[in-house]
């Protein structure tokens, strides 16, 4: 379908979605985004059912824009005392250094699947975009959404994803490169080397599917706008742009080491990206973030990390002593790998600055 249909799939004025981002947004960076255009997201992957509605309720009090809910679709595993325990083992240092007593419980678990009690409760908001991340949800809830006639985009990393969510009836794929910042979409294969930059899996999934695509991954300005639908998408979904955007709630520690990368990769000859890595070791699966401590001691893909989500237990309570001194050491530090894309304007400037050279014209329609 190449770069059309846009305005049907979003319902936006404009070919672009901020990205959801868990633990560094909430609904205000959304209402920005929607107010000039966009399709303003709410990641709820880690929000409980009451803390979901509330943040559906400001956004729908302040703009009567369409609005995206992105859920999980991961299976929750059993909890393993025994990988928390072996992984206990390799932070042990870490929690002598901070003097922090270690808690070995189920903590982590937050980050909760789609399923129908949630859905109980968002079915009467009849939210225009729901959007996926990790697979879907199965047939019978997947139907129970697209009742409610909201549309359904969902994230895919290589081309088997795509045909995947495309046969299961999807309306839209979310094509994420390997430049992303935060969690892999991947559901198919834990295989990283099936990992493509954006720019070739965009290619290969535009030809693949015939269904409206749109490019994540690495996209900071309107020229990489404009390079990506001139390729077939037919919008962006652009994230870590936003994080240093006044609307954001990225933390100072964060910020401050958004920032510190930039300047690196600026003064780098290589170019950017050299200042972020894939690692499982802050939540149990592949997501992408600034290089910090932690990443570098115990290696960015560690196979001692318990499966997702319950790495988190352990590097919560460390992080949450580190963070108590000023250092962001044990921080998930989630950025892409354009990180010079990251500037410190509002959400709405950044909006139609990535627009600059990509108008909503009859192309994008």
């Amino acid at each position: 379908m190449g770069n059309k249909h846009f305005k049907a799939l979003l319902g936006t004025e404009l070919p672009i979605i901020q990205a959801p981002m868990a633990g560094v947004q909430d609904s205000k960076l959304a209402i920005a985004v929607a107010k000039v255009g966009g399709l303003g997201s709410i990641p709820c992957g880690m929000l409980s059912k009451a803390q979901i509605i509330d943040e559906i309720k400001a956004f729908r009090a302040a703009t009567n824009a369409p609005l995206n809910l992105n859920f999980f679709c991961h299976q929750l595993p059993p909890f393993d005392p025994k990988a928390q325990a072996h992984w206990h083992e390799a932070l042990i240092p870490y929690f002598d250094e901070l003097g922090i007593e270690v808690d070995l419980g189920q903590g982590g678990a937050s980050r909760m699947p789609f399923n129908h009690a949630i859905a109980d409760e968002i079915a009467p908001y009849k939210p225009e975009v729901i959007s996926f991340h990790f697979g879907l949800p199965d047939t019978e809830l997947l139907a129970r959404v697209k009742s409610w006639g909201s549309k359904v985009i969902a994230s895919a990393t290589t081309l088997a994803e795509a045909e995947y969510l495309t046969a299961r009836g999807v309306d839209g794929i979310i094509a994420q490169g390997i430049e992303a910042g935060g969690h892999r979409g991947m559901f198919l294969s834990e295989d990283l080397n099936t990992q493509l930059e954006m720019a070739s899996l965009l290619i290969q999934i535009a030809k693949g599917v015939d269904l409206p695509v749109i490019a994540a991954g690495g996209i900071g300005d309107s020229h990489a706008a404009r390079a990506a639908m001139d390729q077939g998408a037919c919008a962006v979904q652009v994230g870590s742009a936003y994080l240093l955007c006044d609307e954001a709630n990225t933390s100072s520690l964060h910020r401050v080491a958004i920032e510190h990368a930039a300047k690196a990769d600026v003064s780098r000859a290589h170019g950017a990206g050299d200042r972020t890595a894939l690692t499982n070791i802050f939540s149990g699966r592949p997501a992408r973030g600034i290089v910090n401590r932690a990443m570098t001691e115990l290696g960015s893909m560690n196979p001692r990390a318990p499966a997702f989500p319950y790495a988190t237990n352990l590097m919560a309570q460390l992080r949450k002593a580190s963070e108590a001194l000023g250092r962001s050491d044990f921080s998930p530090l989630w950025c892409g790998a354009n990180i010079t894309a990251c500037r410190k304007i509002s959400a709405a400037e950044m909006t139609l600055a990535l627009m600059e050279s990509a108008p909503h014209d009859n192309k994008y329609e």
